[in-house]
């Protein structure tokens, strides 16, 4: 008989999520998380202050330059969102985007239509497609559940290397904890060390056209040039189906169809590849956070993850495709065993040694600390 999972009696995390713990009430760890972010980040009037002691303070850092902030965009509701409140800040950002080769004709769309009517400067890095495909067959022949690391991490390098060469200290990030939640450590790690060790391992070319940022990149970064990201949604009301309404009227953004979908390969990591091969739900983190903030129904949520995650088979014909993958190589990554970032070189070991420094720095907003929270809490 199988043994039946249990299930967060406040949210719809279960037992299929990793490092998962409930307390007396049915309550999971990830919901008490939650309270205490939502407690430290209240939509109060102290808060409010804050907030506008900090707009005031990167408005007055930039004031000699060309840009006081970079934001990345993607495209996606999320980014968007937080380009539209910077200009109603009255903020000058640089919009920052990085090109993997995988953009949706929507998400190129909503960039171009986004950052011309907003009147905002759009620097866009583009990834030589040869050495991005080779970075991003490595990590499926790693047989982790890591295969979007390649582009998130690059994301996190690009802007690092676009804010200094801004000479601003503030990237607008457009996470938040209210409609995100926290994907587990065991679905999803990155550091600068694993992508390399799992790119020499089964790459074949060197990665020239984008950085990958080493441990001491990242120091230098955050503790020598002082940039920091400064989670933009925190601060304000973020309602996802107002703000796509908000931005459909005025921008003439349109929805793709799912969550974080205007990327290709984001569409068949998350909709094929997590669910089929590594038994990965995304939509119970990304549900949860919703039922949380008061912005979607426990029970209409837990009826719809009754359903397997919905998958296009053209888009994974098409990835397929692309990646220059016969079918046969292709199955083959799908039947190979499972393995986690424990089986390739990080930095790992030196992250859970830096645990009081770095909890230092995300009490001051080097690091933002839901950093803290997924990798050491």
């Amino acid at each position: 008989m199988v043994k039946q999972q249990n299930v967060c009696s406040r949210c719809v995390s279960d037992t299929s999520i990793p490092g998962i713990k409930f307390d007396a009430e049915g309550v999971c760890n990830f919901c008490r998380i939650h309270e205490e972010l939502e407690k430290a980040h209240q939509l109060n009037d102290e808060n409010r202050r804050r907030f506008e002691k900090l707009i005031a303070k990167i408005k007055h850092e930039g004031r000699h330059k060309e840009y006081d902030c970079v934001v990345g965009v993607s495209g996606g509701r999320d980014s968007t969102y937080v380009l539209y409140n910077a200009i109603k800040l009255g903020l000058r950002p640089l919009a920052v985007h990085f090109d993997n080769g995988w953009n949706s004709e929507i998400a190129v769309s909503n960039i171009k239509r986004a950052t011309t009517k907003l009147n905002i400067d759009l620097h866009t890095v583009v990834a030589d497609w040869e050495e991005f495909k080779d970075l991003q067959k490595s990590f499926l022949k790693a047989s982790v559940s890591d295969a979007e690391i390649p582009t998130d991490y690059a994301i996190l390098s690009v802007l690092y290397k676009e804010a200094a060469n801004a000479g601003t200290r503030y990237i607008l990030n457009g996470h938040s904890f209210r409609t995100e939640g926290i994907v587990p450590l065991g679905w999803t790690y990155m550091d600068g060390r694993y992508v390399h060790s799992v790119h020499k391992k089964f790459g074949r070319m060197r990665i020239k056209s984008f950085p990958i940022m080493s441990m001491s990149d990242l120091l230098y970064y955050t503790l020598g040039r002082r940039i920091t990201f400064v989670n933009l949604l925190r601060y304000i009301e973020y309602d996802q189906k107002k703000a796509g309404e908000i931005m459909s009227r005025e921008l003439g953004w349109q929805y793709y169809g799912g969550h974080h979908h205007e990327n290709v390969y984001t569409h068949f990591f998350q909709s094929y590849l997590l669910p089929q091969k590594f038994k990965i739900d995304k939509r119970k983190v990304e549900y949860s956070a919703l039922i949380r903030s008061g912005q979607m129904d426990r029970e209409a949520a837990l009826k719809d993850i009754e359903k397997p995650y919905p998958y296009d088979k053209e888009v994974v014909k098409y990835t397929i495709s692309k990646l220059g993958l016969t079918q046969a190589q292709f199955d083959e990554i799908m039947s190979t065993p499972p393995k986690t970032f424990h089986d390739y070189a990080t930095y790992y070991p030196i992250i859970k040694a830096m645990r009081m420094p770095i909890k230092v720095a995300c009490n001051l907003d080097l690091l933002p600390m839901i950093f803290y929270q997924k990798y050491l809490g």
